[in-house]
């Protein structure tokens, strides 16, 4: 098996960060983990340890302090979430700066793009294929066609579309 091996300034410089980060938010906590996510109930950021060491964990991981520091805790609508994504990413970029970091704006397009995405599958009939409102947390219907669906609440895994009868 090989191992991944880090030059000793990347491995610095990501200690680095999160030291400063430790001790400029002592409210929050930081825990490593699997992936990056923020914790409202909790008050913590999750990071990952191994992608910390790279420019995009360090990106990730402001994106995620962004949350917390807007006070980011649930979202009752997918348009909501899209909008708190852009919020926090807004939240990066300001904090990039007090960091001596530039965030990629591509790279954060690519992260919309994926809420995005995922949001375009969502709305979309799949009766008619025309993009419509979503009426719950987790259901949307077709003005056009009169078509419900249900969707996962999950924002983490594929958006399957139950469909319900049509009612006029």
């Amino acid at each position: 098996m090989d191992a991944m091996i880090m030059p000793d300034n990347v491995i610095h410089k990501a200690a680095t960060l999160l030291r400063r980060l430790e001790e400029d938010y002592p409210r929050l906590r930081f825990v490593a983990s699997n992936r990056f996510s923020w914790h409202a109930g909790k008050q913590l950021i999750s990071y990952s340890e191994t992608a910390l060491h790279n420019t995009r964990g360090e990106w990730a991981l402001l994106h995620e302090l962004g949350h917390a520091l807007l006070g980011h805790t649930d979202y009752t609508s997918d348009m909501e979430l899209l909008r708190i994504e852009i919020a926090a990413w807004d939240k990066a970029r300001e904090l990039s700066n007090n960091y001596r970091l530039r965030i990629n704006e591509e790279y954060i397009q690519d992260s919309l793009d994926s809420y995005r995405d995922w949001l375009h599958v969502r709305s979309t009939c799949p009766t008619c294929h025309e993009h419509c409102l979503q009426t719950t947390r987790s259901s949307y219907r077709c003005s056009n066609c009169g078509t419900g669906w249900q969707v996962t609440q999950s924002r983490l895994c594929r958006p399957y579309r139950k469909t319900q009868k049509k009612s006029l």
